[in-house]
């Protein structure tokens, strides 16, 4: 496996619609950057956000999810309770091809606060939205900003394609579009 530079991201779009949006150049004026860098793509949260709250009392299980675990929010930006988090999804929709992986990191910006972002790998032949975990470890609320730049996606080109795909297993996430909540 090799880490792709930002030509061959750029031959993926175009070939495989891999990411749409597709911001071809980086981003930052005002802003936490977002768009192609040299070897990944700085992805953007979305204005949707789902707050955890343990004001109802339930208990997160990934068996038995509770809706009533968190309070959705839309907005420009989202303030996170202190040693709380929230979900968001990325805005940009991912179509991973069958020999390429990625890998999803927090951005300097945001850890440099405090606040670290989680991501699941992008298996081959995996698409949707990415749903996007943002903690914040802090004893302060922290504020996220919406169509800004919030997590960088690295990706590696394997010599040769898996024996199964995220579609061969049909993953339970495959095509997501929303924020989706934990499935078994």
């Amino acid at each position: 496996m090799s880490i792709q530079p930002d030509s061959w991201i750029k031959r993926m779009v175009a070939k495989h619609r891999m990411i749409t949006p597709f911001e071809k150049r980086l981003v930052k004026k005002g802003k936490v950057s977002f768009g192609l860098s040299s070897y990944g793509y700085d992805l953007r949260a979305t204005n949707e956000f789902k707050i955890f709250t343990n004001a109802r009392s339930v208990i997160v299980d990934p068996k038995a999810f509770d809706a009533k675990s968190f309070v959705d929010h839309k907005g420009k930006e989202c303030i996170i309770p202190p040693n709380s988090f929230a979900l968001t999804r990325s805005v940009e929709y991912f179509r991973i091809p069958k020999n390429v992986f990625g890998l999803c990191i927090g951005k300097s910006t945001y850890a440099r606060c405090g606040i670290i972002v989680n991501v699941t790998p992008l298996q081959p032949e995996w698409e949707g939205h990415l749903v996007i975990e943002i903690s914040n470890t802090t004893p302060l609320p922290a504020k996220v900003y919406a169509n800004e730049g919030i997590a960088a996606v690295i990706f590696f080109l394997a010599d040769e394609a898996p024996e199964k795909t995220y579609k061969d297993l049909s993953g339970v996430y495959s095509k997501q579009k929303g924020i989706a909540l934990p499935k078994v």
